[in-house]
């Protein structure tokens, strides 16, 4: 018997080859399918709660409050010259949006199992939607920060934003592949270690006591300062609150090291999807 054009495939789908992070493009094709995961993430997040959306503002208002009271009154950390709960906030929101990247995109073999096993399509857009939807919930609750940035600035509180504030884009685009990044490489090794789920929440609070969130870089010493300037996100911390605050210390030199792990973070993160995204199916 004949092979007729019915009998042949319209298209085949293989595993990718090769060691290089490959998918990027796929994901803008597939922009339309992000949308959905961005809305669907967006939506249920807070689905079925009484106070909804409010959380959004809820939840880093009483952790700059337990801030404020712990490490502002109690402990007395100097802030800069701040206002403390300005300078909690604004650490606070920052660094959300980062652990929130990380936390959010750790699982994604894992929570997505049942529908990668079933339909075709670029797995990178699960973890590329949670970011988005991260990044927008991040400007609802920078709406929280204007209103008391306003209040503090019409009581005549020593703040002011300057030119740095126009960088805003590119930290939070650092902060979001940097989460993408440290998410993607937990993500690919759950998939045979499952504690590492276990770790991942008790890692990032432990990391947020090492980032300059609740105490100044300034007020480390200096000779003790290049080491926390290792912290790809202590200069974006740093320098996310000069942005709009106009006070606190700023390295170029420490911001381009920041950017070169956090490249080098993504770039190995991708390749480590790349390889794992291949037989997951088989070891989950």
């Amino acid at each position: 018997m004949k092979k007729t054009d019915q009998d042949k495939w319209d298209r085949i789908i293989k595993p990718r080859s090769g060691w290089y992070p490959a998918g990027m493009l796929d994901v803008w094709k597939y922009r339309e399918l992000v949308a959905m995961f961005v809305w669907r993430d967006f939506v249920s997040i807070y689905k079925q709660t009484i106070l909804g959306p409010l959380w959004y503002f809820i939840q880093p208002l009483l952790t700059t409050i337990v801030f404020t009271v712990v490490f502002g009154n109690l402990a007395q950390l100097p802030t800069d010259g701040l206002p403390p709960f300005m300078f909690y906030l604004s650490g606070v929101l920052a660094w959300r949006y980062f652990a929130d990247c990380l936390t959010s995109t750790s699982n994604t073999f894992v929570n997505n199992v049942h529908l990668f096993g079933k339909v075709c399509f670029p797995r990178l857009t699960v973890p590329v939607s949670v970011v988005i939807s991260n990044l927008i919930a991040f400007g609802i609750q920078l709406l929280l920060f204007f209103g008391f940035y306003f209040f503090y600035w019409l009581n005549g509180a020593n703040i002011h934003p300057n030119l740095t504030v126009l960088l805003l884009p590119v930290l939070l685009a650092q902060m979001a592949m940097l989460g993408l990044g440290f998410g993607i490489i937990t993500s690919s090794m759950t998939v045979r270690y499952r504690d590492l789920t276990q770790l991942v929440g008790f890692g990032v609070q432990l990391w947020m006591f090492i980032t300059p969130v609740v105490y100044s870089t300034s007020s480390i010493p200096q000779k003790l300062r290049w080491a926390v300037q290792l912290n790809p996100m202590s200069p974006l911390i740093d320098m996310f609150r000069y942005a709009f605050l106009g006070t606190g210390t700023v390295s170029m030199y420490a911001w381009l090291q920041s950017l070169v792990i956090t490249l080098l973070v993504l770039f190995v993160a991708l390749v480590l999807f790349n390889r794992v995204e291949k037989t997951f199916m088989d070891s989950i």
